[in-house]
């Protein structure tokens, strides 16, 4: 399953989320790492030293999705800014600069 305007694709399935009871804001593309991690979790009692490797490839799967909305965020911001410049420089002044003086 492809999510639009994101590079990575789903891998977990809804059958596979509901059944590891994923909670819904989690259910994104890095929710397939999201499983194993808390598997790992329940099993050694979410002791905060366990579990390492599994939360660092979640955490890291979870940054690369926030910076990759940042940079399409900036994108859109770019693409505004000049759409409004270009909007700007085609108007007539209501009040000429003479009249200031």
């Amino acid at each position: 399953m492809e999510v639009p305007g994101s590079s990575k694709p789903m891998i977990a399935t809804q059958e596979e989320m509901v059944e590891a009871r994923v909670p819904i804001p989690y259910r994104d593309q890095c929710a397939h790492l999201l499983i194993p991690l808390n598997k790992c979790r329940h099993a050694e009692f979410f002791l905060p030293w366990k579990c390492e490797s599994e939360r660092h490839i979640y955490e890291k799967c979870e940054y690369e999705l926030v910076m990759e909305r940042m940079l399409q965020m900036q994108k859109i911001r770019e693409a505004e800014a000049k759409l409004k410049q270009s909007h700007k420089q085609g108007t007539i002044p209501l009040i000429p600069k003479t009249a200031n003086a």
